[in-house]
């Protein structure tokens, strides 16, 4: 893989409880709506679970994600393709947690703050 090793840990408030945050970052509608313009292909659109595969792309870049561990406050993708590496949620009451670590071309910082804030965003509107 061409690009450079990077690691990223970014930490926010938001106005939601635990479960608002696990509803956003498990079901594949819920992470279409937030995430767009980010253009996401999901196998099935039940909740994610151990095992599961999508793609995500963003301009020219895609990356593959298998979910590799979830449960009712963390969710861990597996990254390929466009980042070698993992993309780590934590959440709680009122906070989120997004911890970024691969190699890749892509500066996964502006990445990451963006999708933070975008998450963020969607908790304050509750849903539209």
């Amino acid at each position: 893989m061409l690009g450079n090793f990077q690691r990223s840990e970014l930490r926010i408030e938001v106005p939601a409880t635990p479960n608002m945050i696990r509803d956003r970052l498990l079901s594949p509608p819920a992470l279409t709506k937030w995430l767009f313009p980010q253009q996401m292909k999901f196998s099935s659109q039940d909740l994610l679970t151990v095992g599961t595969q999508f793609e995500t792309s963003f301009g020219p870049a895609t990356v593959k994600c298998q979910v590799d561990r979830v449960n009712s406050q963390c969710l861990r993708l597996i990254l390929s393709q466009g980042v070698d590496g993992y993309h780590e949620w934590y959440w709680g009451e009122g906070w989120v947690q997004s911890r970024l670590e691969g190699i890749s071309l892509i500066p996964l910082n502006l990445y990451q703050t963006a999708t933070l804030f975008r998450l963020q965003q969607s908790l304050k509107m509750g849903g539209r």
